[in-house]
């Protein structure tokens, strides 16, 4: 009877796996935070994703993988620890990422560029998923032509890299994704020729967030769904349908396309406190949460457990909430948004739906039940 119980448990939770992509960021990070914000492998519900990639890896100049954190990886054991999830879950695939925001783009484009240097990263790639037992390699590149980068010679050289590593990946049978911008200008910019970046890649994972932060001097939301009538100019263009819109119309083939999920959200600290409409002027970055120790960003895990008596707004134009408290300003996504945005991806026919981060989606289920933003996606993918 034991076994059978707990064989229907694990049914049921194998049958909220959507009919599409769920590729779900996991931050290498986190397991150093404290209380309720430590995040590990441990923690990962691995039925809830059909993809964990492995944030991040960066890049040296020579072409080869640095390792970012090595006690991460071998004091604490965590990537065989992600690994090991597919023993729950054996159609699970795990990858590993190279990039993010904080390794910049100039190393990118002298690698990019230089065709002795991209053939070693090839190899090393292919070497380190071999060793490793993880099924892809997923490239977040911030951004090709962008951040110090070769503007006229990026966007080419990548999708240069990109078709070299397919074709030695794919050959393995391991699976090839890119993390790319969700902004229309940064989108032509860094991927002027959408079809020829979809035709070297297995998935596009588009960041359909951080289209507003503590990075301007006025109130905007983290990942509107659909433009304000407030909007005005390119402002108009900073949303997730625009952006998915926009690769689409690039050539992309939509079925590639992962359609960006943000658990956390972008903070404010306002000037006028009385003034908390969308271009209200603020004085800058929000105050940081406990959990994530960051200034201008909470995590929704954040959002729901310790600031529940924040005054929140629903914003039926941008299709998101916001929470005031005094000074402070949050825009997020809840699960009432994160299921409108997936009604976006299966009218568009997208792949499915890319989650950053698992760590700030609300794991422990404190304000509830685990995973809520998560489960929003897969009970309401296809």
């Amino acid at each position: 009877m034991k076994v059978a119980a707990i064989l229907s448990i694990l049914s049921a939770s194998l049958a909220l796996s959507s009919a599409g992509n769920v590729v779900c960021y996991f931050t290498s990070w986190t397991i150093y935070r404290e209380g309720d914000g430590t995040f590990a492998a441990k923690d990962v519900d691995p039925t809830l994703c059909t993809h964990i990639l492995y944030a991040f890896v960066g890049l040296n100049e020579d072409g080869t993988i640095n390792i970012l954190d090595d006690w991460e990886i071998t004091g604490l054991e965590e990537l065989a620890h992600l690994v090991s999830l597919k023993e729950q879950n054996p159609d699970l695939k795990i990858l590993l990422s190279m990039g993010g925001w904080n390794e910049g783009s100039t190393t990118y484009s002298e690698v990019a560029g230089d065709e002795t240097k991209r053939a070693t990263l090839v190899a090393d790639v292919i070497s380190f998923l071999d060793e490793n037992q993880f099924d892809g390699f997923d490239l977040d590149w911030e951004y090709p032509g962008q951040r110090d980068g070769d503007e006229w010679n990026d966007p080419p050289n990548f999708i240069q890299l990109l078709g070299e590593l397919k074709t030695a990946l794919n050959a393995k049978g391991y699976i090839l994704s890119a993390a790319v911008s969700g902004g229309v200008g940064s989108i032509d910019t860094s991927y002027p020729d959408g079809q020829a970046v979809s035709d070297v890649l297995d998935m596009i994972n588009v960041m359909t967030y951080d289209y507003h932060g503590d990075w301007e001097s006025w109130v905007g939301h983290n990942a509107p769904l659909y433009a304000s009538h407030l909007d005005e100019d390119d402002n108009a263009l900073l949303n997730v349908a625009a952006g998915i819109q926009h690769w689409i119309d690039n050539g992309a083939d939509p079925k590639k396309i992962n359609i960006g999920i943000g658990t956390y959200g972008r903070t404010f600290t306002l000037a006028d406190p009385s003034n908390t409409e969308l271009y209200a002027p603020v004085y800058g970055t929000g105050e940081q949460g406990p959990y994530t120790e960051e200034a201008g960003m909470l995590g929704y895990n954040e959002i729901c457990a310790l600031y529940s008596d924040w005054e929140e707004t629903w914003d039926d134009e941008q299709k998101v909430p916001h929470k005031v408290n005094g000074d402070q300003w949050v825009g997020y996504d809840n699960v009432e948004s994160v299921k409108l945005k997936i009604d976006f991806a299966n009218e568009k026919g997208l792949g499915g739906a890319m989650v950053w981060s698992l760590d700030t989606d609300d794991f422990k289920g404190i304000c509830g039940e685990k995973y809520p933003l998560l489960k929003a996606i897969n009970e309401n993918l296809n």
